[in-house]
């Protein structure tokens, strides 16, 4: 669903993605129904069919839980007694990636049980205000267990003693080595532009190093959380006065990595502000443009937002256009005034910095 059009009459990027949150639950319930089920609850469960948690012991009598086989919802009693929600997060557990890709959903670890089955451990979260709309800020107590989540989601444990492996499944450096050691033959072996595309990577790296003998410290990589699943990409570029220019772009889908996209001189991708990705393109001084895109989680889909163009060939005299939906690269052009291209261009070349690691490290 393309949310960027409205997203843009109301607020700022930053905001929507604070906003985009929910519970691991399959289930809906309204918030009345869940704060009597929750306010009902006589004692506080810390364990389900598959895990259990332990809180420290500083936030006793400060929240109640509701429990399901795969999930743990942990609900502030502050909150509650307000009349309000009171969802702080859910802490989940799922066999396949699938099961949980999309929405507001962070991948913290793994847990692997001694029968052998293996579990993404996921934080959830709400999807508006769970201690009363009135508040801009969180409550002090609601605030302090939130703030303690990722220590909470460290405590999780298998019915057997099991324990979870924070970190495991999420972390570039354990997930991407054989990508990075792909990168640094070929560039040891001097590929060529045909050898780079046939191995569905940028044959950038080819113009870098016939320009540069230090080509080891110009071409560098990044682990980075572009669509803040918690899971890191793998992003390959360019040290230069272009920061953050992101040639191959690599993710994790079923557990193993895949290639997303690569870029070129003239069509280049970078990292939004906002879990966003820009691809800047020109063709010639008559036109150029900005497509943006999220990556979808646990897939290599890039889901179209907005497009931005300047095109003279297209309308000499009012060449400045915005697509809001759209196919593939066949978008819903409609003309925009000159300001209206100017803002949305500035706003979209907002470019999250990337500390890139020159591949000499490797070397």
């Amino acid at each position: 669903m393309n949310c960027i059009k409205k997203f843009l009459e109301i607020t700022c990027i930053s905001v929507l993605i604070a906003l985009i949150a929910s519970s691991c639950s399959s289930k809906t319930t309204t918030n009345t129904e869940t704060s009597e089920k929750v306010a009902e609850q006589k004692e506080v469960s810390l364990s389900n069919e598959i895990f259990k948690v332990s809180p420290d012991a500083k936030f006793d009598n400060m929240y109640t839980t509701k429990v399901a086989t795969n999930y743990i919802e942990i609900y502030d009693l502050e909150s509650i007694s307000k009349g309000n929600p009171g969802l702080l997060f859910a802490i989940c557990a799922f066999e396949n990636p699938s099961e949980w890709a999309g929405g507001p959903h962070e991948k913290v670890g793994e847990l692997k049980l001694n029968n052998g089955k293996l579990y993404d451990i996921i934080i959830g979260y709400p999807t508006e205000s769970q201690f009363g709309f009135d508040n801009t800020e969180m409550p002090e107590k609601y605030k302090s267990m939130y703030d303690d989540r990722y220590n909470i989601a460290s405590s999780v444990t298998g019915l057997n003693g099991e324990r979870i492996s924070m970190g495991a499944g999420a972390k570039g450096e354990n997930l991407y080595k054989e990508i990075l050691e792909k990168h640094l033959t070929a560039l040891k072996e001097d590929w060529d532009t045909d050898k780079y595309r046939e191995e569905n990577m940028s044959d950038m790296y080819s113009m870098i190093k016939s320009f540069n003998e230090d080509y080891l410290d110009k071409i560098a990589y990044a682990y980075f959380d572009i669509n803040l699943d918690g899971i890191d990409e793998l992003l390959i570029g360019e040290i230069s006065d272009d920061k953050g220019i992101i040639y191959d772009m690599y993710t994790m889908v079923d557990r193993a990595p895949k290639h997303v996209v690569s870029g070129w001189d003239r069509n280049r991708f970078y990292a939004v502000d906002g879990g966003m990705i820009s691809n800047e393109y020109s063709n010639g001084a008559t036109e150029s443009g900005v497509n943006v895109f999220v990556l979808d989680t646990n897939s290599t889909n890039l889901t179209h937002q907005i497009s931005i163009k300047y095109d003279e060939s297209e309308d000499e005299n009012n060449p400045w256009y915005v697509a809001y939906s759209g196919t593939n690269d066949n978008y819903n052009y409609e003309h925009i005034e000159e300001t209206n291209y100017n803002e949305l261009i500035s706003r979209f070349s907002n470019h999250s910095s990337i500390n890139y690691i020159p591949f000499s490290s490797l070397n």
